[in-house]
């Protein structure tokens, strides 16, 4: 273990999406936190990290939000988020829309400082080498774009996933290509989108696996969606359902009746 703290304080920033589409990610990122020996709190003043307003190009509300999320999460020892893409925006776009302030930059600076992403936090800081799950089937893993290539997460998954028992991985053969969601990019380009998730599904289907995991709740529910029209059987789930013994969760876009 981590010998930093040996009972850290930790805020989990649950992520909108995860809010309002897959609470049960939340809920599995508290337990694989407590389980690493984390005091985990859940800021009720939490709100959204900005990105949607940051990708579209509107500094001034990013920047006023930005400011009431660093005054909720601050005072704690670490920040973490069960998503690459929101983690990518706390660490390496926030601190910047502050240039011209340089009071809440270095408040932003610090939070940047430690904030990480859920599994990245687990694996890295934390030290954890298995858990004690159990998940029957065939997996694969896609690499958001953001935990990939800002936050340099593409082993820690995988690690952590070895040890879950009854669970078999197999890998895609361009697990790292895109799957078109790309926040506000699916909205402007949808026929682009919807190609690039095209190509991710045929990708998906041709490892055999019966499962699709994924740390990025946009691209888990664009690819669940596609996976659903073309009439495919493939569950998808969050890594971190796995890894905390959720197995008995209806898989994202299934029916909870």
């Amino acid at each position: 273990m981590n010998q930093i703290a040996s009972r850290p304080r930790v805020a989990l920033f649950v992520t909108c999406l995860v809010d309002l589409h897959r609470p049960t990610v939340g809920f599995a990122a508290i337990e694989l936190l407590k389980q690493a020996g984390c005091d985990v709190e859940v800021p009720r003043a939490q709100t959204c990290c900005g990105q949607p307003a940051y990708n579209s190009g509107d500094r001034a509300t990013t920047a006023a939000m930005a400011r009431d999320f660093i005054e909720a999460f601050q005072g704690y020892d670490y920040v973490v988020v069960p998503s690459g893409s929101c983690g990518g925006m706390l660490r390496s776009h926030m601190p910047h829309l502050f240039d011209d302030d340089p009071n809440t930059r270095a408040k932003a600076e610090i939070l940047a400082g430690k904030t990480y992403e859920l599994i990245s936090f687990l694996t890295d800081i934390r030290g954890m080498k298995s858990v004690g799950a159990a998940y029957a089937g065939k997996a694969t893993y896609h690499d958001s774009c953001a935990g990939l290539r800002e936050l340099g997460i593409k082993a820690q998954p995988r690690d952590l996933l070895k040890s879950v028992a009854g669970l078999t991985m197999v890998e895609m053969k361009e697990p790292e290509i895109c799957c078109g969601f790309g926040g506000t990019f699916c909205v402007k380009y949808p026929e682009i989108s919807t190609r690039m998730v095209s190509d991710k599904t045929a990708d998906i289907a041709a490892t055999g696996a019966d499962t699709l995991l994924a740390g990025d709740m946009g691209c888990l529910l664009n690819m669940a969606g596609r996976l659903s029209r073309e009439g495919s059987a493939i569950k998808v789930r969050h890594v971190a359902e796995v890894l905390a013994g959720m197995a008995s969760v209806p898989a994202i876009g299934e029916s909870k009746v």
